[in-house]
């Protein structure tokens, strides 16, 4: 697969100059380290242009179906290495940069981590886009170019503080503007029937609307190994007259600028907080905007080789991430049926045709609905159809089941109540022709507890699309000792073809190649040994077991468990002076949402728990706990090659599926875990003797919730349970803030331990045990970890991908050859 680099070393580190001088308009002698990062991603990118730009034409040329991928969240991270490796000029850069005196890891690290997402959905729509390329599918990425992303977060006494993301401070030197694309976009208003020309039919209008605008920023995504260059594009949001001079030349300064700022909020900050009616105003104006610009972008494409959109579900595939895009199933309708004429029916067949929807989460308070007072306000004409087509939809379920009218009531997409809400998973689901899980226990409970009448009535609509990771980010890239050894045992068919790696396994029972495994994790440990010391002034041992848990705080994935035990081991420490343990470092890495007050009380918990133990002389290097601020994806690329044991511990049946699981057994780390989302299927592949599976199934936890779930029933039983919790409510550790932590101990107890950490928690001890005691053998842990390594190629987002192309998108791959014209020539010495 190894094919020949672009550039030499010495004609890239040429066209770095001369980006420097053309570019940022610089001396060499006086440029900065911003500068030249600039100048390197400036160099690489006149490659990705030609290759971007025979893409798009061969689309063209060829009137091929394409799909476009909506989610509110790109998690994309920094793109430099990552460009690099797809273009095969990794070493080259490496060695160019070495040539102009710099060095490359400090270059990189001045990149601008984009944080345009929380967690494990902004980051697979990441993967799925870098599959699409890859493996020459027509894809694009449609999201929101936040001015600041997922929040900074700090600690100032154990608290989280948040700060804005200002990754868009320097600008970001990969993306393009596109304003000559703006598209109109409105809200607010009214609507009035009006008569049809000609003595027809009353239509409705929408008047007195605000209008403001997108503007499109593409970002390429290469694919690996490939000519195949698609982008994403974000939508920043700008007044349509962003300044009034008139209301200026009158002295109203303010005003003069009033519809500007109003219209740049929509697109200021990833996830308004919603605890105010302002804020909740904003989010859905927000999702709307991501819907209507981005609709509207992909009709205008359609309509270069159409002349209507008659047929638009054969040449366009349109995925939800999510509830967030929902809306689609609106704007789509009434694009079609107010601009461009279609009948009802017939544009509902194309809107249904050309709509999937992805559904993330079975907790009921994750699935987004929208107050109908408020839509009506901000989406006047939108709520009309969503009510037209609730009607109809009533009427279809009327007649296959006559005479339920609890029936109508549950699957209506209208909820009644003191203020009607709007359903969106239910219109999601309605509105399109295919409505997928992301590992298979989600896909059974979302059929079979979150919307079984849906699933009674349509059976065909639901099917399972397990998740996955790009093993280039998330192996190749992230950890090339690794990858190293594993393209010296296996060749390197795996970066584009992942089920090659199974072909690794017989390297398990190779010695040598588990003491060069080791070797290489020990490599990696040092390395975030350097980083937790840099940035918390923790000590810790790279010996020790490296035990982590990286992912959103929230109290369903079960931080507080990991705590529980954390307490377990530190109780034991003091109180059993002949206790024995293996030494381990608990690491963290999360943010809470800013208004979650019970999962920042966890993060201080967690963060009392380190400075208690830490500074206790009597448990030295045997346990230490870390908490790393401001968790990203570039973080995550340090501890992810570095972690023994994942932590992966939600109450089982709330999890939709994990993709840090993936990530972090692919990098050869052992999994403690429920049976939850993908973790199940995780087990099944690497085979029982090879993970840690504790704690009861989610059919179990029902029968407990049904059976009346007592948590102080499991307290009295267990001594040593009843001792830890106890340590909360003693306040052991916040000795200066008497009561601190006693909503936590009220969650678990007085509240009823809503996810089961205290039924959970003594099977969960146990299997701590049996992990650390197989740490102490080297030899039998390396074996695991190596196939680990060697099973989890199922798991990577291009499976993913050519599931969802073949069953739900009928996408073909479309390779682009690059003709002669298409290539750049190389700049003469001195041009």
């Amino acid at each position: 697969m190894t094919t020949r680099p672009p550039m030499t070393a010495e004609q890239l580190a040429e066209s770095i100059r001369h980006h420097v001088r053309y570019s940022r308009c610089k001396d060499w002698a006086v440029a900065t380290d911003y500068d030249k990062l600039v100048g390197l991603s400036k160099a690489l990118n006149d490659l990705v242009v030609d290759r971007m730009i025979a893409t798009q034409n061969e689309y063209l040329a060829r009137d091929v179906k394409r799909m476009y991928y909506l989610s509110l969240e790109f998690l994309i991270g920094r793109l430099l290495t990552s460009n690099a490796l797809a273009l095969n000029l990794g070493p080259a850069v490496v060695e160019a940069l070495q040539l102009l005196d710099l060095a490359p890891a400090r270059l990189a690290a001045l990149e601008p981590d984009a944080g345009l997402g929380n967690g494990g959905l902004g980051r697979l729509a990441a993967c799925f886009l870098d599959s699409l390329a890859t493996q020459e599918y027509p894809g694009y990425g449609y999201g929101i170019r936040y001015e600041h992303g997922m929040f900074r977060q700090e600690f100032a006494n154990g608290w989280q503080q948040e700060s804005p993301d200002d990754w868009l401070k320097y600008g970001c030197p990969w993306e393009m503007v596109r304003p000559e694309y703006a598209v109109p976009v409105l809200a607010y208003g009214r609507i009035e029937n009006v008569a049809g020309a000609h003595g027809g039919p009353a239509r409705p209008v929408w008047l007195d609307w605000q209008m403001f605008e997108g503007i499109p920023y593409d970002l390429p995504v290469l694919g690996y190994g490939v000519n195949t260059v698609n982008f994403l594009r974000l939508w920043s949001s700008r007044a349509t007259q962003g300044f009034r001079l008139d209301v200026f030349n009158q002295g109203d300064y303010v005003r003069a600028v009033e519809e500007k700022n109003w219209a740049e909020n929509i697109s200021k900050v990833l996830y308004p907080s919603d605890n105010t009616s302002a804020g909740r105003e904003l989010r859905l104006l927000q999702e709307y905007f991501l819907v209507a610009c981005s609709l509207r972008d992909l009709l205008r494409r359609h309509l270069k080789n159409h002349r209507t959109t008659e047929r638009f579900a054969e040449r366009n595939a349109i995925q939800m991430n999510d509830t967030h895009p929902v809306l689609a199933v609106a704007e789509l309708m009434r694009l079609f049926v107010d601009e461009h004429d279609m009948p009802w029916e017939p544009a509902w067949e194309q809107t249904v045709r050309t709509l999937g929807y992805t559904n993330h989460t079975l907790l009921p308070e994750a699935l987004e609905k929208w107050p109908v007072p408020l839509m009506e306000r901000v989406l006047p004409r939108h709520l009309q159809i969503i009510y037209e087509i609730n009607r109809r939809f009533l009427t279809q379920v009327a007649e296959v089941y006559p005479g339920d009218t609890d029936r109508l009531r549950r699957m209506s997409v209208i909820e009644e109540g003191d203020v009607k809400q709007v359903r969106m998973a239910h219109l999601g689901i309605v509105g399109s022709h295919s409505v997928n899980g992301v590992a298979r226990l989600h896909t059974e409970l979302v059929k079979t507890r979150l919307v079984p009448d849906f699933a009674s009535l349509w059976p065909e609509r639901f099917n399972n699309k397990t998740n996955g990771v790009t093993q280039r980010r998330w192996l190749l890239q992230c950890n090339p000792g690794l990858a190293a050894l594993v393209t010296g045992a296996i060749g390197d068919r795996w970066l584009r073809e992942p089920e090659h790696l199974q072909e690794l396994e017989p390297q398990a029972d190779d010695p040598a190649f588990c003491e060069a495994f080791l070797a290489v994790k020990r490599s990696q440990k040092q390395a975030l040994a350097q980083v937790i010391r840099e940035r918390t002034g923790v000590q810790v041992d790279p010996a020790a077991l490296f035990d982590v848990q990286i992912k959103r705080l929230h109290e369903y994935k079960r931080q507080l468990l990991n705590a529980l035990h954390i307490m377990t081991l530190y109780r034991r420490i003091k109180e059993q002076p002949g206790f024995s343990s293996t030494p381990r470092v608990c690491l963290f890495g999360a943010k809470a949402a800013p208004g979650y007050h019970m999962a920042k009380r966890i993060i201080k918990l967690i963060n009392e728990l380190a400075a208690t133990i830490n500074n206790d002389p009597q448990v030295g290097d045997r346990l230490k706990v870390v908490f790393l601020p401001d968790y990203c994806v570039s973080l995550a690329e340090q501890i992810v090659p570095a972690a023994d044991l994942s932590e992966q511990i939600s109450a089982a049946g709330t999890e939709a599926s994990g993709t840090g699981n993936m990530k972090l057994a692919l990098n050869g780390a052992l999994t403690i875990g429920t049976w939850d989302g993908a973790t199940i299927e995780i087990a099944e592949a690497v085979g029982a003797d090879n993970i840690f599976i504790f704690g009861h199934k989610a059919e179990e936890l029902e029968a407990l919730r049904a059976g009346g779930y007592d948590p102080w029933a499991w307290l009295a039983r267990d001594p040593e349970l009843w001792a830890v919790v106890g340590m909360l409510q003693a306040n052991t550790f916040c000795r200066s803030s008497p009561g601190l932590f006693e909503d936590v101990y009220r969650a678990l107890t007085e509240w009823g331990d809503r996810y089961f950490h205290l039924a959970d928690y003594r099977d969960y001890v146990e299997t701590q045990a049996r992990a650390a005691d197989l740490f102490g053998r080297p030899g039998e842990w390396a074996r695991k970890a190596v196939l680990n390594v060697a099973r989890t190629g199922h798991f990577s987002s291009d499976r993913t991908i050519r599931e969802y192309a073949g069953e739900i998108w009928g996408l073909q791959p479309v390779p682009i050859r690059m003709a002669p014209a298409d290539v750049p020539k190389r700049r003469r010495k001195g041009s």
